[in-house]
This record gives structure tokens, sequence and C-alpha cells, in this order.
């Protein structure tokens, strides 16, 4: 990401102001998809955008060279998108985006569409890890 350091963007528009060329239009285009594919509250936390319902539900990073699209529960949704690679807590699974990467807005609505789902029938990932 393009922030100067120990800055935290307000918002997701600040976010996006703070990127610059192919990482602002994919993460742009991410953005949107994901904002109107499903009922979700956008936020910054740990320094980049992560979408809520019932829980965080997957969140957008832009890091020197490459944007991630993270779901707490992606390994659930590997059918949906193959390339997400299992890894870290709860059930997360990532997608590492290069300039080049192909990826359908259409598995981008999808994907979010069913985090939301997840969400809503099993409750919110994190808070398995809080009840130990």
């Amino acid at each position: 990401m393009m922030q100067r350091a120990g800055t935290v963007p307000a918002d997701g528009a600040a976010y996006l102001a703070g990127l610059q060329g192919w990482q602002q239009r994919q993460v742009a285009a991410l953005r949107a998809a994901v904002l109107e594919a499903a009922p979700l509250r956008e936020v910054i936390k740990w320094g980049h955008l992560v979408y809520l319902s019932n829980g965080p539900a997957l969140l957008l990073r832009a890091e020197p060279r490459r944007v991630l699209l993270g779901l707490w529960r992606g390994q659930r949704l590997r059918a949906l998108e193959p390339r997400l690679k299992p890894g870290g807590q709860y059930e997360m699974a990532t997608l590492v985006l290069q300039e080049d990467t192909p990826l359908e807005r259409a598995t981008v609505q999808a994907l979010a569409r069913e985090a939301v789902a997840l969400n809503a029938a099993l409750g919110d990932p994190t808070a398995v890890l809080r009840q130990r």
C-alpha cells in the first residue's frame, strides 16, 4: 500500500486514494463488486479493508507487489474459486492477485454472497477463538 508510514486511512475511499496504478484499479473493482453483491459493512481494520456481516467475512489488502482477497471461511469456498489458498486461523483462504491475474466480477460477487451466507448460518467466525 502506498500510505505514508504510520497513517491509517479513515475509510474505504481514503484507502483507495492511497493506492496507485494497477493496485488502485484492482482494489476499486473488487471493492465495488463486494459492496454491490452483499449487505456488508466496510471498515478499516489491521490497516486494510475488512467487510463485516455477523463478524468478519472478507478482506482486501494491497501489498507492494500484490493484492489479496481473503475470506474468513474461504476454505469452504474453494469450489467457487479453486485458486483460494488455505492458511491462518479460522477457515481462512486467500487469493493472491497480480496485475495480470484474471478474476471475474461474477466470481467475486459469488464469493462475497457465500461468505455472508456462511456467517449467517454459522455465526461470527472469530467467536470460536474468543470462547476458548
